[in-house]
């Protein structure tokens, strides 16, 4: 069943009005009709509603809600991944594939070995496309929240927005001893519902420089194994790894 996000004043009662870009998805490219069923998120509450189509017009979809989703299709464990601005359109993809995994946030870091220069102007637009890009494969994924993606930082103010978290950890080519599995076992029964961030860089691996930050931070450089990954595959393998080990 497709799904849709609305915010809160386009719920009232028992009917829910579907505005924006979606008129034109539900009626053009879907081919919805009237009675047909399509599953509604409040992006505040994180409800979902199955909800029947009453009236297609222009501008707005009118729907009745039949009735409201019991079951969350979401994680205990709260995600947030600080990946390593990489080229092209390589963040794009790990945006949406870090949401149908799972993962409640990214935020963009420029780090010393990253290439892209992005100006001001530049940062908005792609914040834009990228959450854009988020709520597609969320509504794709049938998620009940949508990632979120922050602005981009630079490295240095990663420490003070990671303060609050259970566990915080970087990937490390260099590493050989401390492992993902070995933290997360060590702290799985510390708290069901564990607020994790993952530091990753771009091409080209983190700076030794900035690893003595974190190492300064006490957050611990971990090894994802023998190979190498590309910047772009790192977040999928940690976020696949701890839902693995910690998810409910």
């Amino acid at each position: 069943m497709y799904k849709f996000f609305v915010n809160d004043e386009q719920i009232k009662e028992n009917e829910v009005i579907i505005i924006g870009e979606d008129v034109n998805h539900i009626k053009n490219v879907l081919r919805l009709n009237v009675k047909d069923t399509i599953t509604v998120c409040n992006r505040s509450t994180y409800q979902s509603f199955i909800c029947s189509i009453q009236q297609i017009d222009s501008e707005k979809i009118m729907c009745k809600i039949q009735e409201e989703l019991k079951v969350s299709r979401e994680t205990n464990t709260y995600i947030h991944i600080f990946q390593g601005l990489p080229k092209a359109d390589k963040l794009e993809w790990v945006i949406e594939k870090c949401t149908e995994i799972g993962v409640k946030e990214i935020t963009p870091v420029v780090m010393q070995r990253t290439i892209v220069k992005l100006d001001e102007k530049d940062k908005a637009k792609k914040i834009e496309r990228w959450q854009k890009i988020a709520e597609v494969a969320a509504k794709q994924s049938q998620r009940d929240i949508i990632l979120k993606v922050n602005p981009v930082i630079n490295f240095k103010n990663i420490f003070e927005k990671v303060k609050d978290y259970d566990i915080v950890l970087v990937a490390y080519e260099e590493e050989k001893e401390t492992t993902l599995k070995q933290i997360l076992r060590t702290n799985k029964f510390n708290n069901k519902n564990m607020k994790i961030a993952v530091i990753i860089g771009p091409e080209g691996g983190i700076e030794k420089s900035e690893i003595e930050q974190c190492i300064e931070n006490k957050i611990p450089p971990i090894t994802l194994g023998k190979r190498i990954l590309r910047t772009e595959t790192v977040a999928l393998v940690v976020s696949s790894n701890i839902l693995y080990e910690l998810e409910n």
